[in-house]
């Protein structure tokens, strides 16, 4: 065979630069790879750093809520406030462990193919030396490369090895939040707890004197922890200005209430919220377009008056139903009479 066949025949089998232009290709793949768990890195960081900020304004918020807890309302107001956050953080620590879940799955998987690989380019490898003797130093270079592609590898390795062990703070975190929000959770608990049954002892209280002032009437009745007036007793039919007799009626509730103020602490913020009722049969007028309106108007008259009898303003609210919270189902006269009531109520705000 002449000289220039055997140079022909060993140009056709040249097969490595396309070779090579391959492994540069696989090489810039890795490179980007590695960016991007860089740029997972710092986010992890980032979510880190700022779940230690919410921490420390969490412990400050605690610390703060174990002096205030002798204020009943307040303090259950921001016992509330601090759950919700607590919860949140909660919420946004599950969400960064599934987000360092699919990272880590992510990566592994990412890993395993780069195995593969590397196991494919080692085996070309073998088979290239045994047939391509003539180019040692080309195959010196890409097993350079492949080195170079194990070191990317540990490296790899040793970032998942960091996410696990951020997973692990942070599931570790997490456990000590729910611990918090329980501890937290009961403490409110037995506050509001406890102010239920120091309100419950003066409510009975004073159902009870009322009882003794005003006795036994049909018309005044005392339903579950409502003191109830029949609107008879304190209005003409059809109007919301107070009758003498219900002033009468008014006055010793007034009274026996505000003997009972001063026995009340001062931090147990109670109100005494005046209903409105009417019956179904509607009302048309210029100053009562509707039952929600007198009910309404019937309700604010009572809590003027027991104003001008010297309890507090800010103890007193008024409210309007309407027909549409009837104690009986039913069209009688005597079903009509029962439903259009004045509720009054000894509460909590």
């Amino acid at each position: 065979m002449s000289a220039r066949a055997m140079r022909r025949e060993r140009r056709g089998l040249d097969i490595w630069p396309g070779f090579v232009d391959a492994l540069a290709a696989l090489l810039i793949i890795i490179i980007f790879v590695l960016m991007v768990f860089m740029v997972a890195q710092f986010y992890l960081n980032e979510t880190l750093s700022s779940r230690d900020t919410a921490l420390q304004r969490l412990n400050a918020r605690i610390n703060e809520l174990a002096d205030l807890l002798i204020v009943e309302q307040q303090t259950a107001t921001d016992l509330r406030d601090t759950l919700s956050g607590l919860n949140a953080d909660l919420q946004a620590s599950e969400t960064t462990k599934e987000d360092l879940l699919a990272a880590i799955a992510e990566a592994q998987a990412d890993l395993t193919d780069r195995e593969g690989r590397i196991m494919d380019i080692e085996a070309e490898l073998a088979n290239s030396d045994q047939r391509l003797a003539a180019e040692a130093a080309l195959s010196e270079k890409a097993q350079l490369e492949v080195v170079l592609l194990n070191r990317q590898l540990a490296a790899l390795r040793r970032q998942l090895a960091r996410l696990e062990s951020a997973l692990d703070i942070a599931e570790s975190k997490a456990e000590d939040q729910k611990v918090e929000i329980a501890n937290l959770g009961q403490r409110l608990n037995l506050a509001l707890a406890a102010r239920v049954e120091e309100l419950a002892k003066y409510r009975s209280e004073f159902f009870g004197r009322l009882r003794e002032v005003i006795g036994e009437r049909d018309d005044i009745r005392i339903v579950g922890d409502r003191f109830v007036f029949q609107s008879e007793v304190l209005f003409p039919s059809g109007a919301a200005e107070l009758q003498p007799g219900g002033r009468i009626q008014l006055a010793r509730l007034a009274d026996t209430l505000n003997e009972l103020a001063t026995e009340i602490p001062d931090d147990l913020d109670w109100i005494m919220r005046v209903d409105g009722h009417t019956d179904t049969n509607p009302i048309r007028t210029a100053a009562f377009p509707s039952n929600w309106e007198l009910s309404q108007a019937r309700a604010l008259s009572v809590v003027r008056f027991l104003a001008e009898q010297g309890i507090a303003e800010r103890r007193l609210v008024a409210a309007g139903f309407g027909e549409f919270h009837p104690l009986v189902e039913g069209d009688t006269p005597a079903d009509l009479a029962r439903n259009r009531r004045i509720e009054i109520k000894f509460d909590q705000r």
